[in-house]
């Protein structure tokens, strides 16, 4: 960047994709060290499920990746978020912290009640689909709804944000 010119575009992309590959990086991390950590201290023992039936230990570890792959997509949209933040109000900081309160702002929305109608439009409510990976009898509608709503999430913030650099006065302050 220093030793050579690049167009907006090219730094706003590449900041995009480390911040993407660095969050992708931390779960992967995140999920490795809980199942290593839970096999040596748990053993191969049988899973309970949420409804109450008995998951063999084969099975379960299937259904435990898959639960942790389900937090990559709002993950994703909420780094969007922060990418989105940081443009806007140029600190870095700001789009550090405040996702993280935003996030607290939908989880309480999303748990309050007579919020249904945008409880799906949350970027916390994906977060809960793992449920219907390990219940007796699988659904898969809130991680289709969540798969929507990030994705959605994702293209409305990087939008905004890459409209708003190319149009920023840089040399203004």
């Amino acid at each position: 960047m220093l030793t050579r010119s690049a167009s907006r575009a090219q730094l706003f992309w590449a900041k995009t994709i480390t911040a993407l590959t660095f969050a992708v990086g931390v779960l992967v991390i995140l999920a490795a060290s809980t199942i290593i950590s839970s096999v040596l201290i748990v053993g191969h023992q049988d899973l309970t499920g949420l409804t109450g039936q008995v998951i063999p230990s084969g099975t379960a570890a299937r259904l435990v990746i898959e639960s942790w792959a389900t937090a990559l997509a709002p993950l994703l949209g909420f780094t969007c978020l922060a990418i989105l933040l940081s443009v806007r109000t140029r600190s870095p900081a700001f789009g550090i912290a405040a996702p993280v309160v935003i996030g607290m702002v939908m989880q309480l929305a999303g748990s309050l009640g007579g919020v249904d109608a945008i409880r799906p439009l949350l970027l916390t409510t994906p977060f809960e689909s793992w449920h219907g990976l390990l219940a007796q009898h699988s659904f898969y509608t809130p991680l289709e709804w969540g798969l929507v709503a990030s994705a959605a999430w994702c293209l409305i913030t990087l939008t905004i944000a890459f409209v708003s650099l190319r149009r920023r006065d840089i040399t203004g302050g």
